[in-house]
């Protein structure tokens, strides 16, 4: 739905003067409006179900943020959006609040007790960070204080964006660590999945280590572009999308469909996946085997490949959960690891344009993107045991968020590891969820107390993006045991909300195994 409260507002605030409407009317149309959004599904194959967990259809309603002069643009309307979608606590659409420095605090207290009610919504994409990297990007200014959120957290210019701005290929991260760790070979399909750049066992630093996964992980990428290309100018050939082509600038007047460089602007992410388990592998595997010497390489890789079953591979596991450091606690050792990794990626993927570019569009290039909608566990049961202590077929983090209960110091430490990930390239979108029991914003001050952390992470951190669950995890163990007594609770899965009865168990359990913060 891009911009609501923006393109919407003449129309409403002229009838509202004109008394064609009132107030309670116009938030009537709008339930009714998002209730029919709701009706919409489509039928998905098995992977796509378990990616996709809740049948989300990404419908994103965004409001608030800056105009392009750069001044508030919350208005009347904002909140009766932000209103109606309350009213009805549906999955969709995803409700988006664009924040910036000077945003109307009224509407961010009102953003707060709409979060409060459960279902996870608003989610916030911050300007601060979002709009400087488009600019860098090539986006001319006016257009990119004018984006809205797309899907989950991706995020585009709305009318002038290109087929899409997300890419088709998961880069499972912690899998390809163990693929590098193997010479090359997948563990799970015992498939080649590249060329073999050593043995784990063989590596005498962990520098060998680094130097293999930094080939590894750019082959991966590579052919990760390979497989997108090669769908997509197969979907140019035989779906050209003459309707959404005509809608979106400058098609016609270029007579160009979007698959063929119509739009003014065509950027893609791909989705990497399990980056907290990759960050608690890689500090793994530093400290306990090469610092300290406290696990030999045989000692890891052989309760690896036993799944840490047996009584000695189990006290492998042990060390690893209870001594080596971990991902979102504001500690450098983990951190900057996956920051280094994860620059490997970051660096591979902006050498490979997308099949439209030269052909019209600004831009046309790749950039990282964390988005991995509910990806995270059925990345997770095709992925086997994990240097981080981490099971074979459990689910991996989601999105950019710790893995669970492992961060252990609050959510000021959290926000303070996600931000030295290098967001302003990471313009997929940088996710975080976060969840907290409704107690905690049952007071005043604590409500202020968030208001002012979010600030923070978005002003000081330049952190992208963050939303809220708020539910205690005694409500979704009963809800699991006894899902009569809540068919209409709704939690946040990734960047989508869904019912909580309509998902997997190993979703379910994904959820209630998320550390809760408190304030």
């Amino acid at each position: 739905y891009g911009r609501f409260d923006q393109y919407m507002y003449p129309y409403y605030i002229k009838d509202i003067n004109d008394k064609k409407i009132t107030e309670e009317e116009a938030l009537e149309l709008l339930t009714c409006l998002w209730i029919k959004t709701l009706t919409v599904n489509k039928v998905r194959s098995q992977a796509h179900t378990l990616s996709s967990a809740g049948s989300p259809m990404y419908q994103n309603v965004t409001i608030g943020g800056q105009t392009t002069d750069k001044k508030d643009a919350v208005n009347e309307l904002s909140f009766a959006v932000l209103k109606s979608v309350a009213q009805t606590r549906l999955t969709q659409p995803n409700l988006t609040v664009r924040y910036h420095a000077n945003l109307n605090k009224h509407f961010f207290d009102e953003c707060i007790e709409v979060m409060k009610l459960g279902f996870g919504m608003p989610a916030l994409n911050n300007d601060e960070i979002i709009i400087p990297s488009f600019i860098n990007w090539g986006v001319k200014e006016e257009d990119a204080y004018n984006y809205s959120a797309i899907g989950c957290v991706e995020t585009a210019v709305p009318g002038k964006w290109g087929y899409r701005c997300t890419g088709m290929s998961y880069v499972n991260f912690p899998r390809v660590l163990l693929c590098t760790m193997n010479n090359g070979v997948d563990l799970t399909t015992n498939k080649r999945f590249t060329k073999g750049y050593g043995y784990f066992t063989e590596m005498e630093t962990y520098e060998d280590l680094l130097a293999a996964w930094d080939k590894t992980v750019r082959e991966m990428t590579r052919y990760s572009v390979i497989v997108e290309n090669f769908i997509d100018k197969a979907s140019e050939r035989d779906v050209p999308d003459i309707l959404c082509s005509a809608l979106t600038d400058d098609c016609i007047g270029r007579g160009k469909t979007i698959k063929e460089g119509g739009a003014v602007y065509d950027f893609i992410s791909g989705l990497q996946v399990g980056i907290a388990n990759m960050a608690n592998s890689l500090a793994a595997i530093k400290k306990l085997v090469y610092d300290e010497k406290k696990i030999t390489r045989e000692q890891l890789w052989n309760a690896i490949l036993d799944d840490f079953q047996s009584p000695e591979n189990k006290k492998i596991q042990e060390m690893l959960n209870d001594e080596a450091p971990k991902y979102g606690n504001d500690d450098d050792y983990a951190d900057n690891l996956i920051v280094e990794a994860y620059d490997s990626y970051i660096d591979e993927i902006k050498k490979y344009p997308n099949t439209r570019y030269n052909r019209g569009p600004i831009g046309g290039i790749r950039y990282a993107g964390t988005s991995s909608i509910s990806a995270n566990v059925g990345q997770g049961m095709g992925t086997m045991a994990t240097p981080d202590g981490r099971n074979a077929h459990e689910p991996l983090a989601e999105g950019c968020s710790p893995a669970h209960n492992t961060d252990k110091n609050g959510p000021t430490a959290v926000f303070k590891s996600i931000s030295k990930l290098r967001t302003e390239k990471i313009t997929g979108g940088v996710l975080l969820n976060q969840k907290m029991t409704p107690q905690m914003l049952s007071t005043e001050e604590n409500k202020q107390k968030l208001e002012l952390l979010i600030r923070t992470f978005f002003n000081r951190l330049h952190g992208y993006h963050v939303q809220y669950n708020i539910v205690s995890k005694e409500t979704l163990i009963d809800a699991q045991k006894h899902p009569e007594n809540h068919k209409d609770l709704i939690v946040r899965v990734a960047g989508y909300s869904a019912f909580f009865n309509v998902l997997s168990k190993a979703t379910q359990d994904d959820i209630i195994g998320r550390t809760e913060q408190s304030l």
